[in-house]
């Protein structure tokens, strides 16, 4: 670490769509970053008072955990990746937080009509100097990429900014660079080679390991912070269901329910009497359905004598032991 201090650092994504990303996910989880003022870069999380929010570009925050001037991170897994991965102070505590979806590709001008494959480029004849001269944010991917592709004569350009005029300018051949719906690419006459990606990026949660491992307060927060996340994440794309049904006892009610596809809940539903002024026995019936199997599972809740069917959103699902947690104190011991 560059220097002790006492606070606790969160970095998050200063600009562009995986900034707003971020910010709406935490939101969204219970966990919202109060910034007062648009221009700070420092702000909170009221739900963890112990918890600095620090705002920088993506590269730059794995940058900071990997020396240890901030513990947490929020970033893309290609810039984790890229600075080295595992191999050095950063681990990787939750790899995949279901926003900021991307490729990093290997991306060709669409007047190469010969080349279409990684092969195809090993065969092209080499730019200036008999060299391929590939722009790219990414020189550590990129060149390991097409060493492996037996492509040993490349001119690996560092750029920042953008890329895609690149190969028009003329300063390069082709790029590497990350891709989500690939308009910019059609739009600046470049497509991605098929066999040319590198690799599936999304946003992930880093830390630094000295961190976790030298102070009790950072691991503790740490916890608190994946038990709230991976909560989230396990309850998104799934939706609570209640409704009552008539019956002789709760038994026979789950019978029933068990001998449907999709009603059978997540280890089975729960099921309490229901204080009536209608006749015979009736039951509350709660269970816990895929986002997308909530049409068949009105019609199997109808077809059992179900009514009342009440649907509401489901904002966490916490298991008895979290799979993060346990796996940032395997990590942090080796």
């Amino acid at each position: 670490m560059n220097r002790k201090r006492d606070d606790i650092r969160l970095a998050l994504p200063s600009k562009g769509r995986m900034s707003t990303a971020a910010m709406e996910f935490l939101a969204a989880a219970g966990l919202r970053v109060e910034k007062p003022n648009p221009r700070q870069f420092e702000a909170s999380i009221p739900a963890l008072p112990g918890l600095t929010i620090l705002f920088q570009r993506s590269g730059d925050i794995v940058v900071s955990v990997r020396d240890g001037s901030v513990d947490f991170g929020i970033t893309g897994w290609d810039a984790f990746q890229e600075a080295g991965g595992e191999n050095g102070q950063m681990l990787p505590v939750i790899k995949g937080l279901g926003f900021g979806h991307c490729s990093l590709d290997v991306i060709v001008p669409e007047r190469w009509t010969d080349v279409s494959s990684m092969t195809d480029l090993r065969k092209r004849s080499p730019g200036k100097a008999g060299l391929l001269r590939v722009a790219t944010k990414f020189p550590r991917l990129t060149q390991n990429f097409f060493a492996q592709a037996g492509i040993q004569d490349v001119d690996l350009i560092k750029a920042e900014g953008t890329l895609e005029a690149a190969p028009a300018i003329g300063y390069a051949d082709c790029i590497v660079d990350l891709v989500s719906t690939g308009t910019t690419l059609r739009d600046n006459r470049l497509r991605a080679l098929e066999d040319g990606r590198i690799l599936d990026s999304q946003a992930c949660l880093i830390a630094n390991r000295e961190s976790l491992r030298t102070r009790t307060e950072v691991m503790e927060l740490g916890r608190l912070l994946v038990e709230f996340l991976e909560a989230h994440l396990r309850a998104y794309g799934n939706i609570s269901i209640f409704a009552n049904i008539r019956g002789e006892s709760p038994e026979a009610i789950a019978g029933q329910m068990f001998d449907q596809n999709v009603i059978g809940g997540l280890e089975g539903p729960t099921i309490s009497p229901v204080v009536s002024r209608k006749d015979g026995d009736w039951y509350a019936v709660h269970i816990i359905v895929q986002r997308g199997q909530l049409p068949e599972a009105i019609r199997e809740l109808r077809s059992i004598g179900g009514s009342g069917v009440v649907v509401t959103p489901v904002m966490y699902i916490f298991e008895e032991h979290n799979e993060a947690y346990q796996a940032m104190l395997t990590a942090i011991q080796e």
